[in-house]
């Protein structure tokens, strides 16, 4: 949303960067604005955001955008707000998980995450945790459900964390490797 149009819609870009601190994201999957174009704005797969090949250094701004993002049927990624829609690049998972705190142990363990733009949340049936293992390299690809089709991107710290709370259960096909979280089993392939 360009700066005309929100003073025009009468909207304090003060109070709107405070309503998204206090309330998350904005509902998005409710608005259906017409499509205006591609933006020069991409998220490098470290997370930093771009607009016209240079880092975006403010941390509120950011903390905007991802909170107007959505990834749609189509596979794309949109900035959204009731008015317009416009396409951005995003070359891995949207956002990086930086942080996570472990709470209890075994089925009753909670994993609370928080993303590179502050959000906070815990695994679980809703914020699945997966590991993607790259055929041709090898390489594992852990990441978590953030919300609503978008993921974030495990850094390598926490990553290492993570690995270090891998059990093994009994199940079906035998012992499977994996984690709990808000009573949920997640199974970790390629460890």
């Amino acid at each position: 949303m360009s700066a005309n149009k929100i003073k025009a819609a009468n909207i304090d870009p003060v109070e709107l960067v405070a309503r998204i601190k206090t309330k998350g994201p904005a509902p998005v999957h409710l608005w259906d604005p017409p499509f205006c174009g591609d933006m020069d704005m991409r998220i490098a797969k470290d997370g930093i955001w771009y607009h016209q090949d240079r880092p975006i250094r403010r941390p509120t701004m950011v903390r905007l955008f991802a909170s107007i993002l959505r990834l749609d049927d189509d596979g794309e990624y949109y900035l959204v707000t009731p008015i317009e829609k416009v396409r951005i690049q995003v070359e891995d998972c949207p956002y990086v998980i930086i942080a996570m705190e472990v709470e209890g142990g075994g089925s009753s363990q909670n994993l609370q995450f928080e993303t590179n733009t502050g959000e906070v949340f815990i695994a679980g049936a809703e914020h699945g945790i997966c590991i993607e293992v790259d055929e041709l390299t090898a390489e594992p690809h852990p990441f978590v459900h953030v919300r609503s089709g978008l993921n974030g991107l495990i850094n390598r710290a926490v990553f290492y964390r993570l690995v270090e709370l891998v059990e093994c259960k009994l199940g079906d096909a035998g012992s499977e490797q994996g984690v709990w979280s808000g009573g949920e089993f997640f199974k970790l392939a390629g460890l």
